[in-house]
């Protein structure tokens, strides 16, 4: 099928994964934008390697390929929707200009559109925790977060460490450390951190 046939949720479903810029559970993509992606829309953009979906618990979880970043662009240019409504119209002016701002400036969208990685890091813990306020290794964390920078994560885990509710600990037995918890550790305050803990909301 092609693309210019995409349907309305279709084609909401790609812009809020671009605005997102990262893997999005089903939960997250509701909480963003108001809905899910599931069903025939969610196999129609799988099958034209738009998104890519992998199972998360009993649901899913959505990320855009290079081919949806590539349809996004094409899309800062492109016309209108039939039925698109009062809202779709205004989405589609508002890609408009940001489209000329893109042209002016050489930028990519992904330049402009970055993944916010306290988000990231929560998430990961909500999906790798056993429970509310349990402790997660760094080391299960940073592969959750496989194409986040590590100097991204070590930057946000120590601004997030100083916020109420977020624990970045030692491990209290070190003898229980493996060489990939030692190498996982962040460094701050003079001290090697191999915990996570977020209590619950």
């Amino acid at each position: 099928m092609p693309t210019d046939r995409l349907t309305m949720r279709e084609r909401a479903a790609l812009l809020a994964l671009m605005a997102e810029a990262r893997e999005l559970t089903n939960a997250e993509l509701r909480t963003a934008a108001g809905f899910t992606l599931d069903g025939t829309p969610r196999r129609r953009l799988n099958e034209q390697k738009l998104v890519t979906s992998r199972k998360v618990g009993r649901s899913f979880a959505h990320e855009l390929t290079d081919d949806g970043w590539a349809w996004c662009t094409a899309e800062l240019s492109a016309q209108r929707p039939d039925r698109a409504g009062y809202l779709g119209g205004a989405c589609y002016a508002l890609l408009a200009g940001l489209g000329r701002r893109v042209a002016r400036s050489g930028q990519q969208l992904s330049d402009i559109f970055q993944p916010d990685a306290g988000e990231q890091i929560r998430s990961a813990y909500l999906r790798l925790a056993k429970g509310p306020g349990a402790w997660v290794g760094l080391a299960e964390l940073r592969e959750e977060l496989f194409g986040v920078s590590r100097e991204a994560v070590d930057a946000e885990l120590e601004r997030m460490a100083s916020t109420p509710g977020v624990h970045v600990q030692a491990e209290s037995n070190q003898k229980t450390l493996t060489e990939a918890d030692r190498a996982a550790a962040v460094r701050f305050g003079g001290d090697e951190r191999h915990l996570l803990m977020i209590e619950a909301e």
